[in-house]
């Protein structure tokens, strides 16, 4: 039995002996072989030498093709913001204090829009050289997301003040991602992974009156296509689980925020395929070969009902995850049963990490801190922190702002010491305040105001 084949059948909900596993090494990638994560999103022969490097490094069951979910909206008009070792993030939003949607700025995109030639043309080559052993995912930008690509932080407000907006612009996007699907059905991806890290940032209210038709009709789409469909949401997306499953995809995957038996445990009863949860920074990025593989083992040990359930990183893999942390991972699945034994007297070395907390009853003014993934490499936090960011604009020198980002070994230290649970949020005074929910301008001008008092 081929390795995609695995994979299917565990989409198809048939029991399999092994687990399958997809690494989602997007701009990682691009380490394996040298090239920094800007060459490898904007040059062809470059991302597909690096995709093919990580096939051969880590045996995938399933294998992305590009992660980058700026692709669409950089071809309808945002500007983006590169760096060296992470995807883009989107630096303008062209709806933004628009009154609604205007087409001359909104199409459709087409094959040859934006990067979708490169990206079209790898999928077709990889397709030719892996895809008889390895299923291959299209990544596309989930509607919510690029809605607020587009618009900006005030979607989250016109959901409360112009319902009648946000459905329009929706519904737009669902548009766009049919034709995304479309075309990259037809360059032979056999999973489209639908990639919308907002939806964990809404309450399951906002999702079932404004998402969930978009979604269950875009499932629906796929469906009907032929191929498998993921729905992936980073962040806590705890409270909407339930809610995403009733949109009917064939999948979810979810980060390190969600409590993955629990949430396995609403997959299941609606015969919903899930997938992670190996956390990216703490394990993937700062932990040992040994580390990721006792994360694994413990992971499997902790799921009783091990069919519907795909192994893999919480997110996109950081640029510079060690190679042999992620080759760790695929020697533990491929073997559990040895590895459970290599490993049953490991335990991990604590790294000592000092760090000092502000002395919040002494400030002269109030602290504004962000606790972030990366607000660079991650949608979701960089909406948060782009909520911060208004604020600090709108209140000046009367407050403070700095932002953690959980890459960084003493903002982890940071974190366990401040009790912050999950990414992104927002803390005023040593006080959470807002977490893994945007907040809107308004909501978060009262919390500084009450703060100024």
């Amino acid at each position: 039995m081929s390795l995609k084949q695995v994979l299917f059948d565990v989409l198809d909900h048939k029991e399999v002996d092994k687990l399958p596993w997809v690494p989602f090494a997007g701009v990682h990638a691009g380490k394996l072989v040298g090239y920094d994560a800007e060459e490898v999103l904007i040059d062809k022969d470059k991302l597909l030498e690096a995709l093919l490097e990580v096939n051969k490094l880590y045996k995938p069951n399933g294998q992305p093709v590009i992660f980058d979910l700026q692709i669409e909206a950089e071809i309808l008009g945002c500007e983006l913001a590169w760096t060296k070792d992470g995807p883009p993030s989107v630096k303008t939003h062209p709806l933004e204090n628009e009154d609604g949607v205007i087409p001359c700025k909104c199409n459709i995109p087409t094959e040859e829009d934006g990067r979708l030639p490169l990206v079209l043309d790898v999928m077709r080559a990889m397709k030719e050289k892996v895809g008889d052993t390895t299923a291959l995912y299209g990544l596309i930008c989930g509607p919510f997301t690029l809605a607020a690509h587009l618009r900006g932080n005030d979607i989250f407000m016109d959901m409360y003040d112009d319902e009648e907006y946000v459905e329009d612009l929706l519904k737009y996007c669902l548009e766009v991602a049919k034709a995304m699907t479309k075309m990259y059905v037809d360059a032979g991806m056999d999973v489209i992974a639908v990639v919308d890290p907002l939806v964990s940032q809404i309450s399951s209210d906002h999702f079932e009156e404004f998402l969930h038709t978009p979604f269950a009709e875009l499932f629906k789409y796929i469906k009907e296509l032929g191929v498998y469909s993921s729905f992936f949401v980073c962040g806590n997306a705890t409270r909407n689980i339930e809610v995403m499953c009733k949109t009917k995809p064939d999948s979810i995957s979810v980060d390190e925020n969600v409590d993955l038996v629990a949430a396995k445990n609403i997959t299941d009863k609606y015969k919903v395929t899930i997938g992670g949860n190996i956390p990216l920074t703490s394990v993937m990025l700062h932990g040992t070969q040994q580390d990721n593989m006792k994360y694994v083992i413990d992971l499997i040990d902790k799921i009783e009902d091990k069919t519907h359930l795909i192994i893999a990183p919480g997110c996109d893999m950081p640029y510079d995850v060690p190679v042999e942390n992620v080759i760790g991972v695929t020697e533990a699945i491929a073997d559990v049963e040895k590895m459970r034994e290599v490993l049953k007297n490991y335990v991990a070395v604590q790294e000592e990490i000092h760090v000092d907390l502000p002395n919040y009853a002494e400030l002269t003014k109030p602290l504004v801190e962000v606790f972030t993934l990366d607000s660079l490499t991650c949608a979701a936090c960089t909406y948060m922190m782009e909520a911060a960011n208004v604020a600090k604009e709108h209140f000046g020198d009367k407050i403070d702002l700095v932002e953690y980002k959980f890459t960084l070994k003493e903002n982890i230290a940071r974190c366990v010491k401040m009790g912050v649970t999950n990414l992104p949020a927002i803390y005023v005074n040593g006080e959470l305040k807002f977490s893994s929910i945007v907040p809107s301008k308004e909501k978060l001008n009262a919390v500084i105001e009450e703060a100024l008092k």
